[in-house]
């Protein structure tokens, strides 16, 4: 039983929810929590987006195909994460606690779940994970409060780098762009031409790869640089 605390020792420091906890105050916690265990095999739905958040979901093994949809849901952006990762700890809380994005698993995934309710007792009893849920919270407020004081861009490769980033859960990595030409110059301000002209370049350079309503890009940090 100790082994199997100090390996959910492990998994969890990946985690910033935990992080500042000491080794005992860890194995004390992993004891008196109540944990969920599971394992998805591949090519199976995790997450649907505007389903009801009832839980933190960490991935501490594989990896997940994620997908972020516009509104009107004409243009989605789907990434691959591994882990770790903790699925929008956001959505559990607020005036809509739904999850905003699908997950699907990529390869074979293993997760730790923790309820509603235990992230409250948590939260409520150790100072370091309250303080942490906290920050984690302000710093993504903080963060997109930023957004609208950026310096404007003056190219359309700069605006459409901007695009795909902004919309991305994680800003580097594979990322697939589903969206048609005429969509895409409406939200750069440009005409189509343009658009095309400017992605065939990417292409060229060996930084995108175009495909009929569909934009990979194999690393989104060559990318932007």
């Amino acid at each position: 039983m100790e082994n199997l605390h100090f390996k959910l020792y492990d998994h969890l420091l990946q985690f910033s929810l935990f992080q500042g906890l000491s080794r005992s105050e860890m194995l004390q916690l992993a004891g008196n929590t109540k944990f969920g265990f599971t394992k998805i095999a591949a090519k199976k739905l995790v997450i649907k987006a505007d389903s009801p958040c009832m839980q933190l979901l960490f991935l501490v093994g594989g990896q997940l195909s994620v997908r972020s949809r516009s509104v009107d849901g004409s243009y989605s952006i789907v990434e691959t994460l591994s882990a770790p990762w903790l699925a929008q700890p956001e959505a559990l809380f607020g005036s809509s606690p739904r999850y905003t994005l699908s997950a699907t698993t990529f390869t074979e995934c293993h997760f730790i779940t923790l309820s509603k309710e235990e992230v409250l007792r948590l939260a409520d009893d150790i100072l370091t994970v309250r303080l942490n849920l906290l920050n984690m919270f302000t710093t993504q407020v903080q963060r997109r409060a930023l957004i609208p004081w950026r310096r404007p861009l003056t190219t359309l490769r700069e605006r459409f780098v901007r695009f795909v980033a902004d919309h991305c859960v994680y800003p580097a990595g594979r990322k697939e762009l589903h969206i048609l030409m005429p969509r895409m110059a409406t939200e750069l301000c440009c005409s189509r031409n343009d658009v095309s002209a400017m992605l065939n370049q990417l292409q060229s350079d060996g930084l995108l790869v175009l495909h009929r309503g569909r934009i990979e890009v194999p690393l989104l940090e060559a990318l932007s640089m």
